[in-house]
């Protein structure tokens, strides 16, 4: 009943949120092909860094719709760097050679401007979720939604 309500009120609800996050991861995907498709070296290594982070701050909103940006960006980038300072163990180099999924989703040498650079793309992915209509009033934007400003009228 509320997801029609929210439907005919314009706000979208977690299956319409699931959808544009799902879109999102694949856009970042074809983004992050695509700039490896045409640039090469440290552009589109760092890019690809970012766009790791973007991709994770997807799949959060992806797996729970209702999440604030900050909240979405900080797991992503939490993840982000969790996967990088694992580098310096040696267990994802041991993994990417053997696992070609392994090498492209844990990686294999730890690098310190990688850090930056998945800093850079939660910035950017939340920057962009914030921008976007919520859904959920104040929880999710954390600005005076209407129901918020109403009680202060």
């Amino acid at each position: 009943m509320k997801e029609k309500q929210a439907a005919r009120a314009g706000v979208p609800g977690t299956v319409a949120v699931r959808l544009c996050a799902a879109a999102a991861a694949l856009v970042t995907v074809a983004a992050g092909l695509g700039i490896r498709s045409v640039a090469g070296g440290e552009i589109a290594k760092y890019a690809g860094d970012a766009l790791y982070t973007v991709l994770i701050h997807t799949l959060v909103v992806l797996l729970v719709p209702r999440v604030r940006p900050l909240s979405a960006a900080a797991a992503a980038l939490a993840v982000s760097w969790a996967v990088e300072l694992a580098q310096l163990t040696g267990v994802p180099a041991g993994l990417a050679r053997q696992s070609t999924v392994a090498r492209l989703v844990l990686g294999s040498t730890f690098n310190v401007p990688d850090l930056f650079w998945y800093a850079a793309g939660a910035a950017l992915a939340w920057a962009v979720h914030s921008r976007l209509p919520s859904g959920a009033g104040p929880a999710r934007s954390g600005g005076a939604g209407p129901a918020r400003r109403a009680r202060r009228t």
